[in-house]
């Protein structure tokens, strides 16, 4: 009886249709490991990468210095240094139109940086709604495979004159395994989501307040 209710001999017996959204939980929860190992990777990148350039920033150099060493990484830059580097082009361009008036150079900068922010933003907040959908639905494709595999089973009965429980058990169980896998699908999913998500939202207002800190340092230098 146990051999007969191990997992592998219990999927194989399975019908098509509840092994078709086994298969599909699985799917979910392979590329969803996929995601969230790939989040974490580039969620450490991007805080090493902020605390790095907050420590260049503040440490009191000269800011074209700092955009120029920016300049010959060739595009290596990411997060903060990617904000600062766009509005400090752009400030450079627009301070060298005598007719522009200082605060909408400081604007024009100010917007630069908001578009560079989103950007990046963008790059962060990938694939977490895959994670969300995945953490959302599992559960309900689970579901529905054990529903059906439920509904077969005691269908099957109706042609048995007397229902054991060794008839029904094996059936059951087999439907039972798409609920498993939904959640095992689901669980890992909205852990990671709800963890990275308040991640990029920590990132989002370091970025914010950056840009507000360097926005007052360019204000005082328009005016010079």
């Amino acid at each position: 009886m146990s051999s007969d209710l191990s997992f592998i001999s219990l999927v194989a017996g399975a019908s098509p249709l509840v092994q078709l959204v086994m298969a599909a939980l699985m799917l979910a929860s392979v590329i969803s490991w996929t995601m969230i190992f790939d989040r974490a990777r580039v969620l450490k990148r991007a805080r090493r990468a902020a605390e790095a350039f907050e420590r260049r920033f503040w440490s009191g150099g000269d800011l074209g210095e700092l955009y120029r060493e920016l300049d010959r990484e060739n595009g290596d830059a990411t997060g903060m240094a990617t904000i600062f580097h766009a509005g400090f082009r752009e400030f450079a361009r627009l301070k060298k139109n005598p007719d522009i008036e200082p605060m909408a150079v400081v604007e024009g900068a100010r917007r630069t940086m908001h578009v560079a922010m989103n950007r990046e933003m963008d790059g962060l907040e990938n694939n977490l709604s895959f994670l969300a959908t995945v953490g959302s639905t599992s559960p309900y494709v689970g579901l529905f495979g054990t529903v059906w595999g439920i509904m077969n089973s005691f269908h099957a009965l109706g042609s048995v004159k007397q229902a054991t429980l060794s008839l029904v058990a094996p059936g059951i169980a087999e439907a039972l395994i798409a609920t498993a896998m939904g959640l095992f699908a689901a669980i890992p999913a909205v852990v990671a989501y709800n963890r990275y998500s308040n991640d990029v939202e920590r990132l989002n207002g370091r970025y914010e307040d950056f840009l507000d800190e360097f926005t007052t340092i360019l204000q005082r230098q328009a005016h010079v």
